[in-house]
């Protein structure tokens, strides 16, 4: 793990976004991928508070559901009916990890084709959630992850079990990973991840930056 960075502002969800939006503004073509949860909470304000810009912006998501679009649990679904996402404002391009009837094979096979014919392979800016358990994406502690640049997640320990997930290997060679942790109960994890624990797949992010509403402390109590 390279230098990891732990922020305590106190707007997190706004400190979030301006880190993300600098990032991105210092591209032309600018590659995101984002979390669901509180990660695409920081999305909307990142959206908005690059004008313009919004529209040069080529989106995926780091992890997603394989439910319907309109079921909750839909990380892409649930922003656009937040408001974090606007039809009537897309980026310049949008990837989804899942589309509504898509076997997990079909769906890993278009994002696979769409990351190198949308993003050159590749990403600029990574904005990330963690879970309780320490978790980021769809990579759990204490389970395999595979190598490859996107594959799915079956009998995920948090519900729904079936998942598509972008592959470690792609989310470390990102330059600017920004992670979103907020709540008490992060708390543990957050300890965790600054104490380079490996079985968390944070830990393999160079440069992470983590932002969070914990007191400074907190997080090695």
């Amino acid at each position: 793990m390279g230098r990891l960075l732990v922020l305590h502002p106190g707007d997190p969800v706004g400190a979030a976004s301006d880190l993300v939006r600098a990032a991105l503004a210092e591209q032309a073509r600018p590659r995101l991928a984002v979390s669901g949860g509180s990660a695409a909470a920081v999305l909307g304000r990142v959206r908005r508070a690059l004008g313009p810009l919004w529209r040069k912006v080529r989106l995926t998501w780091v992890d997603e559901r394989r439910v319907p679009f309109l079921d909750p649990a839909s990380n892409r679904g649930e922003a656009y009916r937040l408001g974090y996402l606007d039809a009537g404002d897309p980026p310049a391009l949008e990837l989804p990890l899942y589309l509504d009837g898509e076997t997990a094979p079909e769906a890993c096979g278009r994002v696979l084709a769409g990351l190198d014919e949308g993003f050159g392979g590749g990403l600029d800016v990574l904005l990330l959630g963690l879970g309780e358990d320490g978790h980021s994406a769809s990579l759990f502690p204490g389970r395999p992850w595979p190598e490859a640049a996107v594959h799915p997640v079956e009998a995920s320990p948090k519900p729904p079990p079936g998942r598509i997930t972008l592959g470690l290997g792609l989310l470390a060679s990102v330059p600017v990973a920004v992670l979103l942790a907020l709540g008490k109960a992060k708390a543990p994890a957050l300890g965790r991840l600054c104490k380079g624990d490996t079985a968390l797949p944070a830990s393999a992010l160079p440069g992470l930056i983590v932002v969070t509403d914990l007191e400074p402390g907190d997080e090695h109590e």
